[in-house]
């Protein structure tokens, strides 16, 4: 893989780092902060403690002001941390800069997200979507990283192994690009002709942000066996189904997960698994209603729906986990009439801005899954009937 990628390794004691900026609250960037612990969690390693600063916008050297950055490195020094994780992008200088202050590995959250990409990876497209991701998150950082390692001063003597090696990695890491390119390419037309071949069945994708329980929907509704575990990105490659309902045939695809600040080089990778996204005829956005930002991650996964220039598609929000947004919201002091306005009014709510196209289940414990099947088997009928007007359909 690649050998200068910093990579977190199992048990690791990490510190996490966040700025407040002007326009955001001391709780989001909580939640924030509460997310990358959960992919340093997932990538196996331990937060120990967080930090954060008001600053109306990054240090161009470290990131965060000195004073800040002085307590970091001492508290590290006294605890022994393994590893700081930043969440926000870095560039190479930053993060070797702040290597030199702290002493110890500086990883930011794009690294972070990568390094999981690589571990769940399992096919042959997904490792080198993944691949040509880390080489493309690397090229614009090796001058930074190299830094330390030129000469000081000018004159003879001065245009020594730091300068030739960068430009020698350089060439390497372009040609890498290349060859992964190419090879991506070569898998994308087999993965195209394997779509081909399904084009006569109405295909429906699951969407969401990662962690809102589309793997476990998936498995309830085409009776499969989809890996999903609560941790972040449980599904990479893009997993299709045939399903029946009442006769009626059609194709359900779950796909990898998103994520605030999915790192720009993934999505660019991923847009050949993504295609699924793209070439669907209907939409099921599964979001996590039970999360505290569950709106904020909507906007997250509809901004990345309109980069793949999908948001048009015919789109079903599924809102899941309503046993934990009860559990969470509810306790036994409260009216049972009281609990059922507050639930009155979200459906309502939301009935209202997805204009009836939204449905409140529980995957877990399989509530009102038949409303779910109910759309879902209209809506491809309805569907068949357009693509199909001149032809009674058989499967």
């Amino acid at each position: 893989m690649i050998e200068k990628q910093q990579k977190i390794k199992n048990e690791e004691k990490a510190v996490l780092i966040g700025l407040i900026q002007k326009e955001q609250t001391d709780e989001q960037v909580t939640e924030y902060l509460d997310e990358l612990a959960f992919l340093a969690e997932t990538a196996g390693a331990i937060t120990v403690k967080r930090f954060t600063q008001k600053l109306p916008h990054a240090d161009s050297k470290t990131f965060v002001g000195k004073g800040k950055l002085e307590e970091i490195k001492n508290y590290i020094a006294a605890k022994n941390i393994d590893v700081a994780i930043f969440d926000d992008e870095l560039t190479g200088s930053q993060i070797s800069n702040i290597e030199k202050a702290l002493g110890v590995k500086t990883i930011d959250r794009s690294d972070l997200i990568l390094d999981i990409f690589a571990r769940r990876a399992r096919t042959a497209q997904a490792k080198v979507q993944v691949e040509l991701a880390q080489y493309q998150y690397l090229l614009p950082r090796l001058k930074g990283m190299w830094a330390h390692l030129e000469r000081q001063g000018g004159g003879i003597g001065t245009r020594g192994p730091g300068e030739t090696e960068i430009e020698t990695d350089r060439r390497i890491v372009k040609d890498k690009i290349s060859l992964l390119r190419k090879r991506l390419g070569d898998i994308d037309k087999q993965a195209f002709t394997q779509r081909k071949e399904r084009g006569e069945f109405i295909r429906v994708s699951l969407v969401g942000y990662t962690n809102v329980g589309k793997s476990t929907l998936m498995n309830l509704i085409s009776k499969s066996d989809v890996f999903a575990e609560n941790k972040l990105f449980a599904t990479l490659d893009t997993t299709t189904r045939k399903v029946v309902f009442e006769n009626t045939p059609f194709l359900l695809s779950d796909t990898v997960g998103f994520i605030r600040k999915l790192p720009h080089h993934l999505i660019e990778s991923f847009k050949s698994t993504l295609d699924e996204v793209r070439e669907a005829d209907i939409l099921l956005h599964v979001v996590d209603i039970s999360h505290l930002q569950y709106e904020e991650q909507m906007g997250t996964v509809n901004k990345t729906l309109q980069e793949l220039k999908a948001f048009e598609k015919p789109i079903l929000v599924v809102f899941n986990k309503m046993d934990m947004y009860e559990e969470k919201n509810f306790d036994e002091w409260l009216d049972d009439s009281v609990q059922q306005d507050i639930l009155r009014e979200l459906k309502e709510r939301w009935e209202r801005e997805t204009d009836n196209h939204c449905v409140f289940i529980s995957a877990l414990e399989k509530k009102n899954i038949d409303a779910l099947r109910e759309f879902l088997l209209n809506k491809v009928r309805d569907l068949y009937k357009i693509r199909y007007p001149y032809r009674e359909v058989h499967f």
